[in-house]
């Protein structure tokens, strides 16, 4: 027979007061260690408001009052009612929101009490928000007694007599933290708590910060701590926060405030506008931001839809429909239409994705998106739409008096359908904050949120501060391009030579031509050579600045000032031109990248082979390709010299491998996946005795010296029976740069040959043409006994200049004398295990390590 909430309700107090439950494990017992290790007339006694968070009745509550979920307070009159049905086991206080047994303890339970182990005195920095939001928040010590209740210590600082008049928030901000909220319930809240019309009306009381950062209606000022007892420990848990933790909360609220905490740029980054691809991309993906925004905003987690449509019937975002405008891509434009795929061979249609989004508060639809572009990947579609999703919440946010017609239209313009009515009702707090920011600075106030633009000065437009040239060489910086710069941006007031320093990297990447930076640091970047330092100041932004900056007390009286501004130094440090892939879209179809990896999967699912190792993983396109397909292969190994590189491939396969991924992938023979990192030109025994090795596009990124070396060690060494080998082939170079390779008014390329064509990569240290690439494959399968055949994509054989990639298929010949002794002899490992998993005897399921 089904227990109705209201008897697992009372079943479950019942339950807390039994004789067993103060020494258990559970986060609620400690609050019933504290009330029996109290003196005078409060001993044994438990704040319900304490109990109906910390434990699991307040989520009882809300199964059968939804209204729980905004008024805390009506769990309490819940569990009030619940206690006074059990009044023959259960004690409750006149006068105060507290609760106790009738039945005395056992005195062996309050021996046992006796011996947990001493709690030491505690000062312990909090967070005061008062109630006005004209008074500022600010950083207070809470002292906590050794042999007192904490619950008492934040009663006394918030001027109440006892803890059963403090209320407890949900936890705010990471859900592994004990950060809450706890303010009054005292007076006529606390007398009347339940009516929450009442309490609606009484603006004067209600506090708003404190309500945005919880998601709970709040009164009165409010004290946010990060206290309270745990699953990890009996002992009291507890963590300082600082006035930089409020500030953090308050701008994680915002889409482009979560994307800025990701990248740890909080003064630098700007959401960016496009998703480009997942590896121009830095900082968390559009996808894992949005479900971040809904779960800070108490949202349902976003529905997606993914549509899956033949490649013939929708015009996709991509390479495929791109057409070619010069004259010498003619010939590149008959030789796509030629070129000859696994699924073209398969007659296997092609597909596209599009994926669609809504978003719910509890069965409430608050937003409905549907894109009419399409994309030739499925992810690529889902960080499409979550990032078009993200960026209409981000500018509504911005602008939260925008005219009805103009929300609607700007909705409209996306393909987005809202429900203005749940929107609104969900962020009219954030209304209100923003509103009253506004006036506050019309009065001389600081803003609580600055998320609008503000006018910078550049200091200095073209005279960049020069500290090292690059031999006067300027970097042409196109759309696409990746570049890395060091920064220090600092907080100056002007004419006291004060300056202190709030935020700093000497590694920050950033795609040009999507916004993902300040738009006057992109602009300066644009002009630069690499090694140039450049320098430009900026209006100052007081929660901005409070969000990035350290526990620096100078601060506050800096942003006092009204000389202050915020000062960026920078220095480029490197570019890498447009990956190839994207600059051979407009030329193939599939795009090259897509064609490699299509032309190694097809040898693959035709050798049997069951270990398949990818020298030169990346990011690990390779490996994230033969998981969308069934094949003989029982272990799979990637090695990469790049960590970013080894940390996005193991996101990706971790995504996919895990049980909870929501992407079915054919991995029935799997039963092992490995990441290294380490060198592929230096023996490791690791490395050695796979069925099939891989090697695509990697030898060009070495120097020469370096890819004779790489050759002989795979086929003397690590010894694959299979190995695949691709390169650009740079005779195709012409067609692809459009017969322009070198501009005019440029410096020829130091590693450029005499045709005038650039490479394809920034990165390349060479480009081999058909002849240098035959001379060095067959150099090679001759002296380490293997046999080679060539071939290659994009393109059709026998047509010149070749096919854009060539590509060498080595496969060792018989079986050689010693050959199971390979790589034994040489027990070295160099390489280091960055990403692991392993398939349990559990179908479906796996284990995952990571270093």
């Amino acid at each position: 027979m089904e227990i109705s909430p209201w008897d697992d309700l009372t079943s479950r107090i019942l339950y807390l007061f039994t004789d067993e439950f103060p020494i258990g494990t559970h986060p609620t017992c400690g609050h019933f260690r504290a009330a029996l290790r109290r003196n005078g007339d409060f001993f044994g006694f438990i704040p319900i408001p304490a109990i109906a968070v910390c434990d699991k009745l307040g989520n009882i509550c809300k199964s059968f009052d939804p209204l729980v979920e905004k008024n805390p307070c009506l769990a309490i009159s819940h569990i009030l009612k619940a206690a006074a049905s059990l009044s023959e086991s259960i004690l409750t206080y006149e006068g105060g929101l507290w609760l106790r047994r009738q039945k005395p303890y056992p005195p062996e339970v309050l021996d046992s009490l006796k011996n947990c182990s001493p709690v030491k005195n505690i000062g312990l920095r909090v967070i005061y928000i008062p109630c006005s939001i004209k008074d500022a928040v600010e950083a207070r010590t809470l002292n906590i007694a050794s042999d007192g209740y904490y619950l008492d210590a934040i009663a006394l600082e918030l001027g109440l007599p006892d803890a059963s008049e403090v209320l407890v928030s949900r936890i705010i901000g990471k859900s592994s933290s004990e950060t809450r909220l706890y303010f009054s319930a005292s007076g006529n809240l606390m007398l009347d708590c339940f009516n929450a019309a009442k309490q609606a009306t009484d603006n004067c009381h209600f506090n708003h910060r404190a309500t945005f950062l919880s998601g709970q209606d709040i009164y009165g000022g409010a004290l946010m701590a990060s206290v309270g007892y745990t699953w990890r420990s009996a002992d009291l848990f507890h963590e300082d926060l600082t006035l930089q933790t409020y500030y953090r909360m308050i701008t994680s609220k915002t889409p482009s405030g979560i994307y800025k905490l990701s990248r740890e740029a909080t003064l630098t980054a700007e959401l960016p506008v496009t998703f480009t691809s997942r590896v121009n991309w830095r900082g968390s993906l559009p996808k894992e931001l949005l479900f971040t925004f809904c779960r800070q905003h108490r949202l349902s987690e976003p529905v997606l839809s993914i549509e899956t449509l033949p490649e013939t019937s929708s015009k996709s975002q991509g390479s495929c429909e791109k057409m070619e405008d010069m004259g010498a891509a003619a010939n590149s434009k008959s030789n796509r239409n030629d070129v000859s795929s696994c699924d073209e061979k398969s007659n296997k249609l092609k597909y596209c994705f599009r994926c669609g989004i809504k978003i719910f508060k509890q069965e409430n639809l608050i937003l409905e998106y549907m894109p009419k572009g399409t994309h030739k990947k499925q992810q690529d579609a889902v960080h499409s739409s979550s990032l078009t999703v993200l960026l209409w919440f981000n500018n509504s946010l911005k602008e939260p008096e925008m005219p009805l017609k103009s929300l609607l239209s700007s909705a409209a313009a996306l393909q987005i359908n809202i429900d203005v009515q749940s929107f609104q009702k969900e962020f009219a707090t954030y209304q209100f904050l923003h509103n009253k920011r506004d006036s506050d600075k019309a009065e001389g106030g600081t803003a609580l949120l600055s998320n609008g633009k503000t006018k910078s000065v550049i200091t200095q437009p073209n005279e960049v501060c020069s500290s090292k040239m690059d031999d006067g060489t300027g970097v042409l910086l196109s759309n696409g391009s990746v570049v890395c710069i060091s920064y220090a941006v600092s907080l100056v007031e002007e004419g006291e030579h004060v300056k202190e320093l709030l935020e700093s990297s000497l590694n920050f990447e950033f795609e040009i031509g999507v916004g993902a930076v300040l738009p006057d640091l992109e602009v300066l970047v644009t002009q630069m050579s690499v090694n140039q330092s450049a320098r430009f100041h900026m209006e100052s932004l007081r929660d901005i600045i409070l969000a990035a900056a350290g526990d620096s007390s100078k601060i506050p009286s800096i942003l006092s000032s009204e000389s202050c501004h915020l000062e960026y130094d920078f220095t480029l440090l490197k570019v890498t031109e447009p990956l190839e892939d994207r600059m051979e879209q407009a030329f193939f179809s599939p795009p090259l990248s897509k064609q490699r990896v299509e032309f190694a999967v097809s040898y693959i699912r035709r050798s049997s082979a069951t270990t398949l190792i990818d020298f030169g993983c990346g990011s690990g396109s390779l490996l994230d390709s033969l998981l969308d397909y069934h094949t003989s292969l029982e272990k799979v190994v990637g090695v990469d010299i790049s960590q970013k590189s080894l940390a996005r491939a193991a996101k990706m396969l971790h995504s996919k491998l895990s049980r909870d991924s929501d992407v079915a992938v054919p991995i029935s023979n799997l039963r092992s996946a490995i990441l290294y990192e380490g060198s592929i030109i230096e023996c490791d025994s690791q490395l050695c005795g796979f069925d099939i090795g891989t090697c695509l596009e990697v030898i060009e990124h070495m120097e020469e010296d370096e890819a004779f070396k790489f050759g002989d060690v795979v086929l003397s060494y690590f010894r694959p029976k299979l190995l695949i080998v691709s390169t650009p082939n740079y005779e195709y170079n012409v067609i692809l740069q459009g017969g322009n390779g070198q501009k005019q008014d440029e410096d020829p390329d130091e590693n450029s040959h005499s045709q005038g064509c650039r490479f394809r990569n920034h990165d390349h240290k060479f480009e081999w043409n058909r002849d240098q690439f035959n001379s060095w494959a067959s150099e090679l399968a001759r002296k380490h006994k293997y046999s080679v055949e060539f071939g290659g994509v994009g393109g059709t054989e026998g047509v010149e200049p070749g096919f854009a990639s060539q590509i060498a298929v080595f496969r060792r010949m018989g079986v050689l004398q010693g050959e199971s002794d390979i790589g034994v002899g040489m027990d070295v490992h160099h390489c280091q295990t960055v990403w692991e998993w392993n398939r349990s005897s559990s179908v479906g399921d796996g284990a995952v390590s990571s270093a």
